[in-house]
């Protein structure tokens, strides 16, 4: 999706939800331009976010029994560059469904956001994941004041495992649905057993030394379990034995009704994804609210099946029963 716009004067000020003030089109192969609204929220810890939100047209009702459906990228991702974005956008849009693309704290591989309290270095060096609780509340409540109470959840990678974080964390937030494409298995224990578990005990080491040498901040250039830059702190945080982000250990608490999707190819080649699938399906056995799909022939990014993978997703939603009307008991 290639975004532009034409500015009509700057931000609204304010916080909360908020409409940037300009005219954006967004331009889809063999579709033509869409009407893209470029929009703002301020979580409730002061970071202001960015993001775009689609309409279907007035007379389209929904056929999924959501109006519209949040999208999370992963690691160092953003709102505006996920081409399996693009994918699942247009098919929610001709289904009658609002789209919301989101960045989140983590967006980009370094960022400064603009805060209550000036700028702060942030994107996915500097991130901690636990704040994703403040960026999912944000938006959720930006797309219910939207398009009404009946939202959807979808995240990629990271942004799978932020979704199911912060509803565990906090379930009074609960959306009617959450689709979590391709998690990964944020496992310290898992990959210390894993073929790659001696190079990434390395890098977790030197990570540790460096915090505790009074070195929290500084940046390492890692290979595993993914390339990406990110501090020391962080990688202790987010990888450590503690486990904190290990989705097999909150999925079960999940608040809603959960479709978790993973490739074939990336369960194969990859120590984040290996093994999953058989575990959320033991899960889901007592809890039939949980489902699990693997896609044949699917990488992480489901490359050449992205067809496969919206299809898979589409289905699950229409089977998913209608969610309450606010104030009923689900």
């Amino acid at each position: 999706m290639i975004l532009s716009y034409r500015d009509r004067g700057g931000i609204l000020p304010g916080r909360g939800p908020t409409a940037v003030p300009r005219s954006p089109v967004a331009f889809q192969e063999g579709r033509g331009p869409l009407l893209v609204e470029l929009v703002q929220t301020t979580t409730r810890d002061g970071v202001r976010l960015d993001g775009a939100l689609q309409t279907p047209p007035a007379d389209r009702a929904p056929a999924l029994g959501v109006a519209g459906v949040c999208f999370l990228h992963g690691t160092g991702g953003n709102f505006y560059g996920s081409t399996l974005f693009d994918a699942f956008a247009e098919r929610f849009l001709d289904l009658g469904c609002a789209v919301l693309r989101v960045n989140t704290r983590g967006h980009d591989g370094i960022s400064t956001a603009v805060t209550a309290r000036g700028g702060r270095r942030l994107g996915a060096a500097y991130e901690v994941v636990d704040d994703c609780r403040h960026d999912v509340a944000a938006w959720l409540d930006f797309l219910r004041q939207r398009v009404g109470p009946h939202v959807a959840l979808l995240g990629h990678s990271l942004g799978a495992v932020k979704c199911l974080y912060a509803l565990a964390q906090e379930p009074q937030h609960r959306p009617a649905a959450l689709v979590a494409v391709s998690p990964p298995r944020l496992s310290y224990s898992w990959f210390c057993t894993s073929p790659q578990g001696p190079e990434f005990l390395e890098t977790y080491q030197r990570a540790e030394r460096l915090v505790q040498d009074n070195q929290p901040a500084a940046l390492l250039d890692v290979k595993l379990p993914l390339p990406f830059v990110i501090t020391a702190a962080g990688y202790v945080e987010k990888y450590g034995p503690d486990e904190r982000y290990n989705y097999l250990r909150f999925l079960g608490s999940v608040p809603c009704p959960v479709l978790v999707t993973l490739g074939s190819v990336e369960a194969e080649n990859n120590m984040a994804f290996r093994g999953a699938a058989e575990e959320i399906a033991a899960l889901g056995a007592r809890r039939p609210s949980l489902a699990v799909t693997t896609i044949a022939g699917a990488d992480h990014f489901y490359t050449g099946v992205r067809r496969e993978v919206v299809a898979a997703v589409e289905s699950w939603l229409r089977r998913i029963p209608s969610p309450p009307n606010p104030g009923e008991t689900p």
